[in-house]
């Protein structure tokens, strides 16, 4: 298990949201197309804010975990399912039979590497989030992995839903708004109908902050391979 450090004030955090398909790696991309540069960008921006803080500890939350499972040193996830040969560890390095991230936190583990973070990084999942927070020094980020709606298009994983456009615009106005009230409010079932991997995440960090003060930025809302990509960034006071 990680060993983070432990602190009872926590006077600011601040937040970076990101989706989580694996294109958003180079090597899994191949050739570059303007849509996934684009997103990639918004991501490195998103993530370099989040940083901006100096966080000690970042907690990378994504779908995936059981409950009360945490990543930590020696664990990591792979894109071999991709048809890469890639292997990206959360925190150091990647140990033989550390434990196998899901993808949401394998591509966070990734914009993390990507933006030199050398701090502690822990992987959980959304309904251990809260929990891990109190316990957490006075200064924390968050790395919140999910998409909207896979249903966005006629052509989307899900096909097209009438109904997802309008429920990812909700979440766009709410991470634009630092509203976290309304993330937590997010209707589990609309979600999973939907096919919008990102809404426990985003209710837990909703959940998490709600009633603080959020300075928010909006960086990035498209959903160019009919799954919606939300990009976003908050300094929670």
């Amino acid at each position: 298990m990680t060993t983070v450090p432990h602190g009872r004030a926590r006077s600011s955090a601040a937040v970076a949201f990101c989706p989580s398909p694996p294109l958003l790696l180079p090597a899994v991309e191949g050739r570059a197309a303007p849509e996934t540069v684009a997103l990639r960008n918004a991501c490195s921006e998103a993530v370099t804010a989040l940083l901006e803080a100096a966080p000690d500890v970042v907690v990378v939350v994504g779908d995936g975990p059981a409950p009360g499972e945490r990543f930590g040193v020696g664990d990591g996830g792979d894109l071999h399912g991709y048809g890469v040969d890639l292997d990206v560890p959360l925190d150091g390095w990647v140990r033989p039979g550390g434990r196998t991230m899901p993808l949401a936190h394998t591509v966070g583990a990734w914009l993390l590497e990507e933006a030199s973070f050398a701090g502690t990084r822990v992987g959980v999942g959304p309904a251990d989030l809260g929990e891990l927070l109190r316990d957490l020094p006075a200064t924390v980020g968050v790395l919140a992995m999910g998409d909207g709606s896979a249903r966005r298009t006629v052509k989307a994983p899900g096909y097209l839903d009438p109904a997802a456009e309008p429920f990812d615009a909700r979440v766009s106005a709410a991470l634009a708004d630092g509203d976290a009230a309304a993330l937590s409010a997010l209707d589990p079932e609309e979600g999973e109908r939907l096919l919008a991997a990102g809404v426990p995440t985003w209710r837990a960090v909703g959940a998490a902050f709600s009633g603080r003060h959020v300075t928010a930025r909006l960086r990035h809302d498209a959903a160019p391979f009919g799954v919606g990509y939300l990009v976003a960034d908050w300094v929670v006071a």
